[in-house]
């Protein structure tokens, strides 16, 4: 008869175990990236920026932010490079004063310009299929923070965009790279692209 309790116990207490084991996964599903996204993105578009001189420079980035009011904001910021790397890193953040500091930083590197959101992911869309083309992968969160768009629709855009330079890639280590990034990058691009396929140019 003890025995009995003592198993109808042990039983009970796995089973409150799971529950809870239950219950904070769903909240740390509720608090992750993806579903702050997709709540983020219900809310209606602020702001679509893209820095002026991104085709001149081959590297800048795009800003999308939503909120129901100026201090109610979640914005998906992507740092890209037209000129070879595509979609280089992707940052999600909320909060007004985030936001204004993140416009700040992007102003500094060349003026902030609107342009219309289906545009903006054309342009992050096409980017990351073609740097694909040429083994560069975009950073890891792209996909779960481009969702930030929602239902804009990229092929509302009749947009055209021409990547690289005079057709070819073309790579221009940056300030932070290490020389083993900088070399394993230049030997990526000559097993797929050939010597002649690329063009290389030093940091500024």
């Amino acid at each position: 008869m003890a025995g009995n309790l003592a198993q109808k116990r042990a039983k009970k207490a796995q089973r409150r175990k799971l529950q809870v084991a239950e219950k904070r996964k769903a909240e740390a599903l509720e608090a992750g990236l993806p579903a702050r996204v997709s709540r983020a993105a219900q809310a209606p578009i602020q702001h679509c920026l893209l820095n002026e001189s991104l085709f001149e420079d081959g590297i800048g980035t795009v800003l999308l932010a939503r909120g129901a009011a100026p201090n109610d904001v979640a914005f998906g910021s992507f740092l890209i490079d037209v000129f070879c790397l595509g979609i280089k890193d992707v940052m999600f953040d909320v909060g007004g004063e985030a936001f204004e500091r993140t416009i700040d930083t992007m102003n500094a590197a060349s003026p902030l310009v609107p342009v219309a959101p289906n545009y903006a992911r054309k342009l992050l869309r096409d980017l990351a299929q073609w740097s694909r083309s040429i083994g560069f992968e975009p950073h890891q969160e792209f996909e779960i923070v481009e969702r930030l768009f929602g239902d804009v629709s990229a092929d509302a855009s009749n947009a055209v965009f021409a990547f690289g330079q005079d057709g070819k890639p073309l790579y221009i280590p940056g300030p932070t790279e290490s020389s083993t990034t900088i070399r394993r990058r230049i030997e990526h691009l000559r097993s797929v692209l050939g010597d002649d396929g690329f063009l290389l140019e030093s940091a500024a």
